[in-house]
């Protein structure tokens, strides 16, 4: 195999000349908003300069450790006790072994934008690009701000808890000289899961300590929680975010339920709380009015079954790996919860994820449902996500989108990704999208006029999200 070749072509992904130049012209040059991520604001404030390659691109990616454990990788050289190097290595073994997975495309994009590296990796050529890329790491132009402000990032969320003090998100504001707006967004699952009463009574202590608000009853709660937003807007939230299997049920939180709740906390969970559904969706339309009058965007990302393996998750923990699409039904959930809250006027932007592919005409047509003319694209069907965000479910998306919805309001893609280096993802979207609709321009299914259709294209990359998160 040849380690020198180049692989990524200047017109990569893009099949036409006009394709390409919808895409250098209208698509790349926009800078990059990501509403949705799970960076480290702690490694944005400190400017984190990282040892090597695996601590910035292996160390949390568990899309990376699936395949290798897939290719037969023993875990020792995936999160066990192995050298970084031995574990660079592990990986570089199994990426020729990716072809047609979307982390092939994104190996290569990464160590291209990132590194300026053109070559396969693999295991002839591991040693040389480790050393290669090590070498610009320990430099001051590869740190965390520095990756930010080469992939042309102007605006990123991160995802923090209700009880995070949010340090970081102020070192970050305050230092004048860093441009890039990094900011918290408001994840209360947690809140929710009182089905687990032992996790979820150690979680309440927890809020009420950073709360200053002591949690007895539903009250108690919802006041802790609304403080704990306050505390976000301080920092500069706009936006929450909920990861669900589905939208609870409503059923009514009856006054029986409320006294039922009171004698949950008030024994610490002896008197167990009978229904778990009508307290979580109570708390769940209860933030998202909050969120309403705050003027903050709400997120949902359902149809994830998490942690299916038990006997791995006890040994490496949640998100490791062990996640897949599930098959939970979801309209009139998703629906009840939209409709309660539009019932009093108090739906505020949504953007909704779907990970299941087969359920993407459901969320398309469900987000038209709840558009009330008062904002563009107030519902929108959020970017293609999860096991979704590779071409062909990102081309998938975008038809059903185009089909059921419209394309031109939508608000464009994320990373929902641990590592910096991950924002090639939006050119990967990008080049996707530039050539499906030129695709559709020569084949005269919509207009072949350059101007109107980069400016649609301008708009997905970057002004609506811009204009969306009022950035």
């Amino acid at each position: 195999m040849e380690t020198s070749a180049p692989f990524l072509i200047e017109d990569f992904l893009l099949q036409s000349p006009l394709a390409s130049k919808l895409y250098f012209d209208y698509a790349a040059p926009q800078p990059i908003i990501d509403y949705h991520s799970h960076l480290s604001p702690f490694e944005i404030a400190t400017n984190r300069r990282y040892e090597n390659m695996t601590r910035i691109w292996l160390s949390e990616d568990h899309y990376k450790w699936r395949a290798m454990r897939t290719v037969g990788v023993p875990e020792q050289m995936i999160t066990g006790d192995a050298s970084d190097e031995e574990k660079f290595h592990a990986w570089a073994g199994t990426v020729p072994q990716t072809v047609r997975n979307p982390l092939f495309h994104w190996t290569y994009l990464e160590l291209k934008n990132s590194f300026g590296i053109t070559e396969y990796l693999n295991p002839s050529s591991a040693s040389r690009i480790y050393g290669q890329a090590n070498e610009l790491l320990a430099g001051s132009d590869h740190t965390a701000r520095k990756f930010l402000e080469q992939y042309n990032v102007v605006y990123l969320c991160s995802t923090d808890d209700p009880c995070d003090d949010l340090q970081y998100h102020h070192e970050i504001a305050a230092d004048k000289d860093f441009q890039v707006g990094v900011a918290p967004s408001f994840r209360p699952d947690k809140s929710f899961a009182i089905h687990d009463a032992p996790a979820f009574l150690g979680y309440m202590h927890k809020l009420s300590a950073v709360s200053g608000i002591q949690i007895s009853d539903m009250e108690s709660l919802m006041e802790a929680l609304s403080s704990r937003v306050n505390h976000f807007a301080l920092a500069g939230c706009k936006i929450s975010d909920h990861g669900l299997t589905q939208v609870p049920l409503n059923r009514p939180f009856t006054s029986e339920l409320g006294s039922e709740l009171k004698d949950f906390f008030a024994s610490g969970g002896a008197k167990p709380f009978s229904d778990p559904e009508a307290f979580a969706f109570h708390v769940l339309a209860g933030l998202c009015r909050i969120y309403h009058a705050k003027g903050w965007i709400q997120q949902f990302h359902l149809g994830a079954i998490r942690n299916n393996n038990a006997r791995l998750k006890a040994k490496l923990g949640a998100d490791a790996g062990f996640d897949s699409i599930g098959d939970y039904p979801q309209a009139s959930r998703l629906s009840a919860l939209l409709n309660n809250l539009d019932a009093t006027d108090q739906l505020g932007k949504t953007i909704i994820y779907n990970n299941n592919p087969a359920d993407n005409a459901l969320f398309a047509s469900m987000c038209g449902n709840f558009n009330d003319g008062t904002i563009k694209g107030k519902v929108q069907f959020g970017p293609a996500w999860w096991f979704l965000d590779q071409k062909n479910g990102m081309e998938q998306h975008l038809d059903i989108l185009s089909d059921i919805g419209i394309l031109s309001t939508f608000v464009g893609m994320i990373t929902d990704s641990r590592s910096l280096l991950s924002f090639s993802r939006h050119e990967y979207f990008r080049r996707i999208l530039c050539n499906l609709l030129a695709n559709d321009m020569i084949a005269g299914i919509i207009p072949n006029d350059e101007q109107w259709i980069g400016d649609l294209i301008a708009k997905v990359c970057y002004r609506n999200a811009k204009d969306y998160l009022g950035i």
